[in-house]
C-alpha cells in the first residue's frame, strides 16, 4: 500500500515526501543517497516498514515471520511502523511499540491486523485500545502504562525519523543496511522482495569481508 492510499484510507492529509535523494537503479531495489546510519554497525540491519491498516502488509507478515526465523547471526531485523505525520497511524504505531515493550508483541501482532482491517476496531484511540486489550494480555494495566510511556514516545519519534530519512513512500517496504530499499512493486511480489533482501544482505556481507 502506498502512502497516498494509506492516508486516504485513514482520512488524513499529508504532503508527499520528496524523492530527490533516491537514486533509482535498473534493479529491483533503490539505492539510498545518502546512506543512513544503522543502530548497530556490526550487524547487517534489515527493516520492514509497515502499518496495521495495510492489507498488503497483512499478507506479507506470515512470510516475513517465517523468513526472519532463519536469518544468520550477522543480521539484525526489526519492523518499523509507518507514521507519515498521520495521527491515526501514529496511534497504531504506539500500539505496536507498547506491545513490544510489554512483551506481548508476538501474541498480539496478528490480532491487531484482524482487529483493524476486519473488525474495524478503533485501535487508533486510547479508549479503543484499553477496551480491546482486556483479556488478551496478562496485565492490561501494565500494557496501558507502556502505551503512554516516555520510552514508547521516543520510539515513535525514531520510527518517523527513519521513514523520512529513507524516503519510504509505501508499505510494506524493506530497507537493507541503511543503503537499499525494495518492495513487492520493485521485486515482483512478496516472495521476490525477500529474495532481493537476502541478495542485498549477501552483497553487504561480501563487501564487508573484502575490507
Amino acid at each position: 500500500m502506498n502512502r497516498r492510499d494509506a492516508l486516504k484510507q485513514l482520512a488524513a492529509v499529508s504532503a508527499a515526501l520528496p524523492l530527490a535523494n533516491l537514486a533509482w537503479a535498473k534493479e529491483p531495489f533503490v539505492v539510498l543517497n545518502p546512506a543512513q546510519q544503522t543502530d548497530d554497525p556490526s550487524k547487517i540491519e534489515i527493516l520492514e516498514f509497515f502499518h496495521y491498516g495495510c492489507p498488503h502488509c497483512r499478507d506479507f507478515d506470515p512470510l516475513v515471520e517465517a523468513w526472519s526465523k532463519k536469518l544468520p547471526a550477522d543480521v539484525s531485523f526489526r519492523q518499523v511502523p509507518a507514521i507519515w505525520n498521520n495521527p491515526q497511524l501514529a496511534a497504531l504505531a504506539r500500539l505496536f511499540y507498547a506491545a513490544e515493550a510489554s512483551g506481548d508483541l508476538h501474541a498480539l501482532h496478528g490480532k491487531v491486523f484482524v482487529a483493524v482491517q476486519d473488525e474495524r476496531r478503533p485501535l487508533h484511540t486510547e479508549d479503543g485500545v484499553g477496551e480491546w486489550i482486556g483479556g488478551k494480555v496478562a496485565d492490561p494495566a501494565k500494557f496501558m502504562d507502556a502505551y503512554k510511556s516516555f520510552g514508547v514516545n521516543s520510539k515513535l519519534q525514531r520510527a518517523d525519523q527513519l521513514a523520512r530519512a529513507m524516503k519510504v513512500q509505501g508499505v510494506p517496504t524493506m530497507a537493507v543496511d541503511g543503503r537499499f530499499l525494495t518492495s513487492a512493486t520493485m521485486a515482483g511480489g512478496h516472495e521476490g522482495t525477500l529474495k532481493v533482501v537476502d541478495e542485498l544482505a549477501g552483497r553487504v556481507r561480501k563487501e564487508r569481508g573484502a575490507k
